[in-house]
C-alpha cells in the first residue's frame, strides 16, 4: 500500500510539473531563447532581406526593409515594376501594379493593423506583454503530423492569430491570422520552415509558404540576411 500511494504521489508531482511546463509564458520564454535569446532580439535594430518568391509557377525576386519597431518595406519585382508594402508607425502605403496603381495609395485601416505586425524584429511573441498584447495556450494540435503547442495572440488592436509552436526546437511551425479587406474576412496561413542561424547569432526561417485567400499560395525562400545595417528612413515615405 505504502509503494502505491509513493507512486501516486510521484504521478501527481509529474502531472504539475507537466502542466507547468506548458503555460504559455514557459512556452514563449523557450522560443524566444530558441530565436537567440532575449539580448541577441533587443539589440536587433534592421534587418534587410533578398529572396526568392515562387507564385504560379513564375520566380520573382524580393527584398525587404526593417527598422525595428518602427517602419518596415517589402519590394517585389514584376518585370520591371515594383510591386511595393509599406508599413510604419504612423500607417502604411502601398503600390500594386497588378490591381492597376500606377502611383502609391494610403492602406485601409484595417491592412495597417494586421501588416504592423511585420515592425517587430524578434516576431510576434518577443516582448508581447511590452506591446500592449495577450497570448494564451489554446492547447495542442497537429502540425505536419507533429503535436504542436497552439497559442492565441491578442494585439492591442484587437488583431487576434493563432500561433503553433514545435515543442521539440520552439520554433513557429505555422501562424495563421484573420482579417477585414472592406466587408470580407479574409484568412492567411503562413508556414514556416529551414530555420538557420545568421552570423548576427539570430535564427530565422529560411523557407515560408504563404497561404493566401482564394488558394493563392507564395513560396519565399531568404537568400540573403544582414542584421543592423543602415537604413535611410526617408526610404519608407509615401511618394507625392
Amino acid at each position: 500500500m505504502r509503494s502505491l500511494r509513493v507512486v501516486l504521489m510521484a504521478a501527481s508531482v509529474l502531472s504539475v510539473v507537466s502542466l507547468h511546463a506548458q503555460t504559455a509564458d514557459e512556452i514563449v520564454n523557450k522560443h524566444i531563447e530558441a530565436l537567440g535569446g532575449k539580448d541577441k532580439l533587443s539589440s536587433i535594430k534592421t534587418v534587410y532581406t533578398e529572396y526568392d518568391m515562387e507564385v504560379m509557377g513564375q520566380t520573382l525576386t524580393g527584398t525587404t526593409w526593417l527598422v525595428n519597431g518602427k517602419a518596415f518595406k517589402n519590394e517585389v519585382d514584376l518585370a520591371g515594376q515594383k510591386m511595393i508594402q509599406c508599413f510604419t508607425e504612423e500607417g502604411g502605403w502601398g503600390i500594386n501594379p497588378m490591381m492597376g496603381q500606377t502611383s502609391a495609395e494610403v492602406m485601409p485601416a484595417d491592412q495597417v493593423k494586421s501588416g504592423k505586425a511585420q515592425l517587430d524584429a524578434g516576431g510576434p511573441l518577443f516582448n508581447y506583454v511590452t506591446k500592449g498584447n495577450t497570448v494564451e495556450l489554446a492547447g495542442k494540435e497537429a502540425v505536419n503530423g507533429k503535436d504542436a503547442f497552439k497559442l492565441k495572440l491578442k494585439t492591442k488592436d484587437s488583431v487576434e492569430s493563432f500561433i503553433w509552436i514545435d515543442p521539440t526546437t520552439w520554433y513557429i511551425m505555422k501562424s495563421n491570422v484573420k482579417t477585414k479587406m472592406g466587408n470580407d474576412e479574409v484568412e492567411t496561413t503562413v508556414a514556416f520552415s529551414n530555420y538557420k542561424k545568421t552570423d548576427f547569432g539570430y535564427v530565422l526561417p529560411t523557407n515560408t509558404e504563404v497561404t493566401m485567400p482564394q488558394g493563392v499560395v507564395l513560396n519565399i525562400i531568404s537568400k540573403k540576411t544582414e542584421i543592423n545595417k543602415e537604413m535611410d528612413m526617408k526610404m519608407f515615405e509615401m511618394p507625392k
